[in-house]
């Protein structure tokens, strides 16, 4: 199908949608490092700018809308989250889109804490705003753990299918498990997922192989806890902000951060993804991103649909 991206940032989105087989016709994120190693690694068809003073003529038609919109002011690491956060409004520009376009179907992406966000109240007003539009609206919290992500991520899939097709979305089934077994496998640990990569102090030639020499911490909170290497990784997050320096996951040997390369194989993108930008842009782009793993998972389910397609 062809796809529309909105908040594209490196791609990791729209990377599972290439993956299952559909085609990404155009994107947009605001974010200069981001659009960059978009252009590099999956096509020049993204456009550099503020949604917002983008109208809508200027957006192809398609047969799906996607995006992760902005959820800083959604997160449950942000304690000053709340329903005026100015960032929690870039949805609406997703809506916008859509009204316009009148896509068969779309796909959202958000944090876990928007379920809780003013005791649900948001939630409920986002996907009444999407029924409103003329379509039918799924909501599931989906793990990256249980499809073959090494790294425990809990992220919101809201789904639409609009009103006059006959086509119900249904959410992909469990592939992996914390123990395995009754049919599925065994959820990937950190330690499998990088044990084959290089020293990163010792010479190679794996691009974006550097890390942060950011002191150790063991206190518990996110960005410095222990890790386990027989278990997926914690949510790889951004926190920090563009002015400064990010928090990044303790290596499985903790006794260094992850480099941006190891962060990304944990994210689940290809050992030949570069990304552009320094390093605290580099370990942003990644953090930001869905993994492309848990993206594909979703976009295949969109496969099952027979119908009369856009030309």
């Amino acid at each position: 199908m062809k796809v529309v991206s909105l908040f594209s940032g490196a791609g990791g989105l729209d990377l599972g949608f290439i993956q299952a087989g559909h085609r990404i016709i155009w994107a947009n994120d605001i974010y200069a490092d981001a659009v960059e190693t978009y252009r590099k690694n999956i096509g020049t068809h993204i456009v550099e700018g503020d949604i917002t003073a983008i109208p809508s003529e200027q957006v192809p038609d398609c047969d799906i809308v996607i995006g992760g919109f902005p959820c800083q002011g959604f997160s449950v690491a942000n304690t000053k989250r709340s329903a005026t956060d100015e960032r929690n409004e870039m949805y609406k520009q997703m809506l916008r889109v859509i009204k316009d376009k009148t896509p068969l179907f779309f796909l959202a992406e958000n944090v876990k804490g928007i379920l809780s966000l003013e005791k649900g109240k948001v939630m409920q007003m986002i996907l009444g705003d999407f029924r409103n539009l003329g379509y039918t609206v799924k909501c599931q919290l989906l793990n990256a753990a249980d499809y073959g992500v090494p790294q425990q991520r809990q992220r919101v899939i809201i789904t639409g299918v609009r009103n006059d097709v006959d086509f119900e979305y249904m959410y992909p089934e469990k592939e992996y498990g914390e123990n395995g077994g009754c049919g599925i496998k065994r959820w990937v640990s950190v330690k499998d997922a990088l044990k084959n990569l290089p020293d990163p102090d010792k010479p190679n030639n794996l691009l974006n192989h550097e890390y942060s020499k950011y002191k150790l911490r063991f206190n518990g909170y996110l960005g410095h806890r222990m890790i386990d290497p027989d278990k997926p990784a914690p949510t790889v997050t951004a926190r920090g902000d563009d002015k400064g320096g990010v928090v990044v996951l303790h290596h499985y040997n903790n006794k260094r951060r992850m480099t941006c390369r190891e962060l990304a194989v944990i994210q689940t993108f290809p050992i030949d993804f570069v990304f552009e930008g320094t390093r605290s842009s580099v370990y942003r782009q990644i953090a930001n991103a869905v993994p492309p793993l848990l993206a594909f998972a979703a976009a295949k389910q969109f496969k099952l649909y027979k119908g009369k397609l856009n030309a």
